[in-house]
């Protein structure tokens, strides 16, 4: 399935491009990241070796499920800081590092190819599109746009939202990937041929995910406590993956589109668009801002994917006086707490129309 952007005069962007093109040039500073990202990863790749490492070590309940916890903590940090970055090639400024960084979404279970293809695609292209966008496809759970099907429960969905979350990193890990990998699509559009080494390296990698975080597991610590610190990691991980991306991109005041059925194209300039079904959240808080990645800047984020988020906090006057200037319908909420109001309301207007 096929879809093009139907408005190719962008005099927004155009404009925007140039002044945040200038600031890079006047500070003399690279787009890829530097120092500040590197010594992240560094740490999040130490976090992830201790944390694991203290799970075989330390026996009793309590340490095993906090560890647990931790380690689902310390996957999401990994997917948004040392995977997100390097996917978009913005990690470093040499390609093969990126590639590297990008497989760290393997170690944790996922598969970076797969995602490349449905993130940086699809999703950013066809941003909050239904029937293409599949971030926003949590149907039938959940309803989060007027042209999903609503069900008696969704009336609920404002309540059971939180639950709902949990299960997306396990239905990533063991439904998804394995859905695209099998026939070929992401959503309903096609996937190009998959190269050899990535088949090799699909199969590798889950195999070494399982081995390495339920089978050894069972065999050092036992089966009960690896059973439920599992779920618990796996539920952490899939609830701050999930709420950082709603808060991005389904909340109050952020469109939904069904693609026009003349030649399946969009009609308003991309840019703009990408503006219009995002959102940014507490952007002046800097843990926030370090342990997503910078998504809470998702805006700078969507319009500039190619530019490492260590800058988004640099670059974000420049892409609020734009979009002033040009009349676009700039948003953001000054924390996480106002965010979550907003997709909760979101959710429950759905849940009731």
């Amino acid at each position: 399935m096929a879809f093009s952007l139907g408005n190719q005069a962008h005099p927004f962007f155009d404009t925007l491009n140039e002044r945040v093109e200038k600031y890079f040039i006047t500070k003399g500073i690279s787009r890829t990241g530097n120092w500040k990202i590197y010594t992240k990863a560094t740490l999040l790749l130490i976090s992830i070796a201790v944390a694991y490492a203290s799970i075989l070590l330390f026996q009793s309940w309590a340490a095993q499920m906090i560890l647990w916890a931790v380690l689902g903590m310390i996957f999401a940090a990994i997917g948004f800081n040392l995977m997100h970055d390097s996917a978009h090639g913005s990690f470093s400024s040499k390609s093969w590092v990126n590639q590297m960084m990008g497989y760290s979404l393997n170690i944790i279970g996922g598969n970076v190819f797969l995602w490349k293809l449905k993130h940086n695609q699809i999703h950013h292209v066809y941003t909050n599109i239904q029937g293409v966008d599949e971030d926003i496809d949590v149907e039938p759970f959940l309803r989060v746009n007027e042209q999903q099907k609503k069900y008696w429960f969704h009336k609920y969905q404002y309540i059971y939202w939180a639950v709902i979350y949990g299960t997306t990193y396990f239905l990533w890990v063991y439904v998804k990937d394995f859905n695209k990998y099998f026939t070929r699509k992401i959503g309903e559009t096609p996937i190009r041929k998959i190269p050899r080494s990535e088949h090799i390296i699909f199969w590798a990698s889950k195999l070494f995910y399982v081995a390495a975080f339920i089978l050894v597991p069972v065999l050092v610590v036992g089966w009960l406590k690896t059973l439920i610190g599992y779920t618990v990691m796996l539920f952490v991980t899939g609830w701050i993956i999930a709420v950082v991306f709603q808060l991005a991109h389904v909340v109050e005041g952020r469109n939904f589109h069904l693609p026009e059925t003349d030649g399946r194209m969009l009609k308003e300039e991309w840019a703009v668009h990408q503006v219009n079904t995002t959102a940014n959240f507490a952007t002046k808080s800097k843990i926030v801002s370090w342990l997503t990645g910078g998504l809470n800047f998702q805006v700078e984020h969507h319009l500039f994917p190619r530019i490492s988020h260590i800058h988004y906090p640099y670059i974000n006057e420049i892409v609020r006086d734009t979009c002033k200037e040009y009349g676009v319908d700039y948003q953001e909420y000054p924390n996480v707490l106002s965010a979550i109001r907003a997709h909760v309301s979101h959710l429950r207007i759905l849940g009731a129309a």
